[in-house]
């Protein structure tokens, strides 16, 4: 199982694309098959260094690397591409 991490910090003045970005990563899940768990979460605390986290979890890489290229996650990245000052991004695989 590999579980991938990504937390993102938005340019101030995009709340509503950050809404739609997230509402649209939400709807990704049992729609792409490969996604098997998903959580997508926004900080409690105000001014915390990153303003959302996506969870999700996956069957191997190469079902990760397939999710990565679904027109339907470029879709929604690239609202994503618009409107973040900071990304990161961690993948690791679970015994």
């Amino acid at each position: 199982m590999i579980t991938h991490v990504v937390m993102w910090k938005f340019k101030p003045g995009t709340e509503a694309e950050q809404e739609r970005f997230l509402t649209g990563l939400k709807g990704l899940f049992g729609v792409i098959p490969e996604i098997k768990t998903q959580e997508v979460h926004r900080s409690a605390v105000p001014g915390s260094e990153y303003d959302a986290i996506l969870i999700s979890r996956f069957d191997s890489l190469e079902a990760l690397n397939t999710y990565k290229v679904d027109p339907r996650h470029v879709a929604v990245s690239d609202i994503c591409k618009s409107i973040r000052e900071i990304r990161s991004a961690f993948d690791y695989e679970e015994a």
